[in-house]
């Protein structure tokens, strides 16, 4: 089936241009049943899929609680009072995220602007970080397998060397990073195909081997 009609893209323009309670209201049946629910059904169908990559990463269909990201922002520290967000986020996070701060896990990111697939682990805590960080100084061969694979490794670093980490080190540009991601850039056709979940599973499967790594850094189940 087709899980991302055009009609998912308009609504987030439209809402982009009424971002208000009022119009959500009005538009509340329409979410519902046109965003929300195929969204839904696409977790569903991923399920299988995702456990074929790991038996510890959760696809969970609620329509609050679960796998999608609620549509409503927080805005209690923001400037911007917008409440809706323009975007729809989905992920796919290891099981242990209840009891872990920081967890790895797969992502998807739907807006009329920009679509991407991502893997890996997003603004980690500082305990979190350190174990990678670790990880990839205990284990060398294994994290030159990770830039082996051509995997593009994204997110933020210090300008500097973090403390404790040899500035030499052969690695030490990854050592400084403070996130570990991975992502594939694309476009609304590509969602709106018929072939997408079996797409995205291809994606995040070409993803997996940093989410291994980090998974396995915290010493998580992979």
């Amino acid at each position: 089936m087709t899980y991302f009609s055009p009609e998912v893209f308009s609504f987030l323009r439209e809402l982009a241009e009424n971002n208000n309670r009022d119009w959500f209201a009005e538009n509340k049946t329409r979410y519902e049943q046109r965003v929300r629910e195929p969204i839904l059904q696409f977790i569903s169908d991923f399920g299988p899929r995702l456990a074929k990559i790991s038996p510890h990463f959760v696809a969970d269909p609620r329509p609050s609680g679960g796998s999608l990201f609620r549509i409503h922002r927080d805005t209690r520290f923001s400037h911007d009072k917008s409440p809706y967000k323009t975007h729809l986020g989905v992920h796919f996070f290891h099981d242990s995220g209840k009891k872990a701060p920081s967890v790895p896990g797969f992502y998807l990111h739907i807006a009329p602007d920009e679509c991407f697939a991502a893997a890996g682990i997003w603004h980690p805590d500082a305990a979190a970080l350190a174990k990678v960080r670790d990880a990839i100084v205990a284990d060398p061969a294994g994290w030159k397998a990770i830039k082996r694979s051509k995997l593009p490794i994204e997110g933020g670093s210090l300008k500097r060397p973090p403390r404790g980490y040899a500035p030499d080190h052969p690695f030490i540009d990854d050592l400084k990073r403070t996130d570990f991601v991975t992502s594939v850039k694309l476009q609304p056709r590509d969602l709106s195909s018929r072939s997408f979940v079996s797409d995205f599973a291809a994606h995040c499967r070409r993803m997996s081997p940093l989410v291994k790594f980090v998974t396995r850094s915290l010493g998580l189940t992979w």
